[in-house]
């Protein structure tokens, strides 16, 4: 059964606006000429790059996002990183907190610094996309996920007229403290959905209890079905299932789970 068309008109959670966040995501690893090509064939019609690229001490090499617009929806997706990258770096317990939106709890310096690079241009383009009450949504992979979340939180706390109407993340790292975490859930209740793909081990990243995840879990069990809820038992015997189902690389299956191919497979088998 074919993925559906895009809905422009989507304002409630659903697998099939999940799915097509989840190819935004996808597409943010693209080149401009690629994500402008797709971006019209969605009916998007104006696209707008966001890329700075960063020097040593920098942990990551550039930072990368776009913004589409249409008449009725706009997505703004970041891009991720590699998945070793962020697991040395997100392992390092000596990098320093970076102030929250609005001063509000800490987040993790890579993504404080990462997401300041751009917020400017995000904010900049919503501004002047937004010119028919289109809905707004944040979305990434990884990296790009941690970004879409704290981009929306600083959107909520700094600049409500531009905040988003959704957020979806996949395979998002922890990425703030407990008093962020809070004060975004409150914000974005029942419009935020992470997706964790069984064993991913970037979500598992950075160690607690310096950094928490937000709510609203999408869990992707180890035979690919969307779980809403899953008990803390059910969540530790699926992952053990999801890491002895390949006998001779069970140790990879953390990588191999953080993949957006795997996320997007995923989701489209559950639409059918």
């Amino acid at each position: 059964m074919p993925a559906p068309a895009i809905d422009h008109h989507a304002t409630d959670y659903s697998l099939a606006h999940a799915y097509w966040l989840a190819r935004a995501a996808e597409l943010a690893y693209h080149d401009e000429g690629a994500i402008e090509r797709e971006a019209k064939s969605w009916g998007f019609g104006r696209v707008r790059h966001h890329h700075t690229r960063f020097t040593p001490p920098f942990p990551l090499e550039d930072t990368q996002a776009y913004t589409i617009a249409g008449d009725h929806m706009i997505i703004t997706a970041f891009r991720g990183t590699e998945p070793a990258q962020i697991r040395d770096w997100l392992s390092d317990a000596t990098t320093p907190p970076w102030p929250g939106p609005a001063r509000t709890g800490y987040v993790h310096y890579g993504f404080g610094q990462a997401l300041e690079s751009v917020f400017p241009g995000v904010r900049d383009a919503l501004a002047e996309f937004r010119d028919n009450g289109q809905t707004v949504w944040f979305t990434g992979h990884s990296l790009g996920g941690a970004l879409a979340m704290l981009a929306g939180c600083r959107m909520h706390l700094e600049e409500p007229r531009l905040q988003a109407d959704g957020i979806y993340t996949f395979g998002q790292p922890r990425t703030c403290d407990r008093v962020l975490a809070d004060a975004h859930n409150r914000g974005f209740k029942k419009r935020m959905y992470r997706f964790v793909n069984n064993n991913d081990i970037v979500p598992q990243l950075p160690p607690e209890p310096a950094y928490t995840h937000v709510d609203a879990l999408r869990y992707i069990d180890s035979s690919g079905k969307v779980r809403e809820s899953v008990t803390l038992l059910g969540g530790v015997t699926d992952r053990l299932k999801g890491a002895t189902a390949d006998p001779f690389a069970p140790a990879s299956d953390g990588i191999r789970d953080h993949s957006m191919k795997k996320y997007l497979a995923a989701l489209e088998k559950n639409l059918a």
